[in-house]
């Protein structure tokens, strides 16, 4: 053998072990998924997670979705809306709890878990200070991944859920805040804002978040008075600067709310908390001062309230008086006007959806987006959220670390 051929024999295997491209196809990780939407059993919960026309896109994707019939009925979607959008319609909750992902809006009641099969997906939303350890633990056992609305982020960070309902919340509660001040409720008989002649009511906000700024938008459209307080700089400068400079703002101090509250008509309170219980920054005295037949809306009810006398009310028995001042304390208002709502978390969820298919399924789109694991509280059943961990004790893994364990 020749000295060229010797030496090109040794290249050549010396060639075998040195690391090369792979030129194997990239596969599409695409997957269908089956999507289930059951019909909300929840106390007064009219809304439901997709409309038709966010079916009718999902199935042109490939996905499959199982309606219950009657889940739309609240929401002024028919089963034929949804059939035409090309789900199936099925007649036992049984049957709609065989799906991939569930999707509904209240969280799974305990015969709703019993339905439920071992390594499902749940979407709902969480309301974790109304929950108890034997709802978390009947999950874990389940190994349910469960992703909580109020906790999704999106790529600014920001929490869609909690954006687009506190739109609608902002402004329905300065409407509900105008008929409990008419006669007809039994209010003291006066016109939200005012006319030519006649001095403008006075709506005080606690709260300068999207709730508070879009009920001050609205208030100011019909003509009121708005103050507008929180203890945040930030928020006080944007509504200031979206609202206007004649927009009177000021920190969560007790003299100056104090002040504002004797004079009022309406108070409406628009804090959230984002862990935990919401601050009560009104006491039971402060209240006890107000005007007699003024209106409070506790926006905050859901977390617990930021009145000291707010207590939970429902859309059939929605008020009740202390001292004097109307209390409107429903956690669900949204609820209240179901289609927009129901058009608005559709409008959220049908992109994310389409994600999960697009990733090979939930684990690849989790894996993938950073900002949308901060809605996962369960992960094959293990807590994953530190303030449900806290709260009832339960065994706490970081969500990164968790899924680098697991070999999707």
């Amino acid at each position: 053998m020749t000295t060229a051929s010797k030496s090109g024999g040794m290249f050549s295997s010396e060639s075998v072990l040195l690391p090369r491209e792979s030129m194997l196809e990239v596969q599409k990780t695409k997957r269908e998924v089956l999507i289930g939407i059951p019909k909300e059993i929840s106390f007064q919960e009219h809304r439901i997670a997709l409309t038709p026309d966010s079916v009718a896109v999902l199935t042109s994707n490939g996905h499959q979705i199982m309606v219950e019939t009657g889940a739309g009925d609240s929401a002024n979607f028919t089963d034929t809306d949804y059939s035409e959008a090309g789900a199936r319609i099925v007649y036992s909750a049984k049957e709609v709890y065989t799906a991939d992902i569930i999707i509904k809006i209240a969280a799974p009641t305990n015969d709703e878990l019993d339905l439920m099969h071992d390594k499902q997906t749940l979407f709902s939303v969480l309301q974790v200070n109304m929950q108890s350890k034997d709802f978390f633990l009947k999950m874990a056992k389940k190994k349910i991944t469960a992703i909580g609305y109020e906790y999704m982020k999106d790529d600014s960070s920001l929490m869609p859920v909690i954006q687009a309902m506190s739109e609608i919340v902002g402004r329905t509660s300065i409407l509900i805040a105008s008929e409990l001040l008419s006669n007809t409720t039994g209010g003291k008989g006066e016109l939200l804002g005012g006319i030519a002649g006649v001095p403008p009511s006075e709506v005080v906000i606690l709260g300068a978040g999207t709730v508070g700024e879009n009920a001050a938008r609205t208030a100011m459209g019909l003509g009121a008075d708005v103050k507008i307080f929180d203890d945040n700089m930030y928020k006080l400068r944007r509504v200031i600067r979206n609202l206007g400079e004649h927009v009177f703002t000021s920190t969560l101090t007790q003299s100056t709310m104090l002040k504002a509250l004797r004079t009022c008509d309406v108070a409406i309170g628009a804090l959230h908390a984002r862990t935990g219980r919401t601050p009560i920054v009104v006491t039971e005295e402060m209240v006890s001062e107000m005007k007699f037949g003024s209106v409070i809306i506790d926006v905050s009810i859901d977390q617990g309230g930021c009145f000291e006398t707010s207590k939970p009310t429902n859309h059939t028995q929605p008020t009740f008086r202390e001292y004097g001042v109307v209390h409107y304390c429903v956690p669900n208002i949204a609820s209240r006007v179901a289609k927009t709502a129901s058009h608005a978390l559709s409008n959220i969820f049908t992109p994310i959806l389409l994600n999960v298919g697009e990733h090979g399924g939930l684990e690849g789109l989790l894996w993938k987006d950073a900002s949308f694991r901060s809605g996962v509280y369960l992960f094959r059943g293990t807590v994953t959220n530190k303030y449900v961990s806290d709260l009832y004790r339960l065994p706490f893994r970081d969500l990164n670390l968790l899924m680098a364990s697991f070999t999707f």
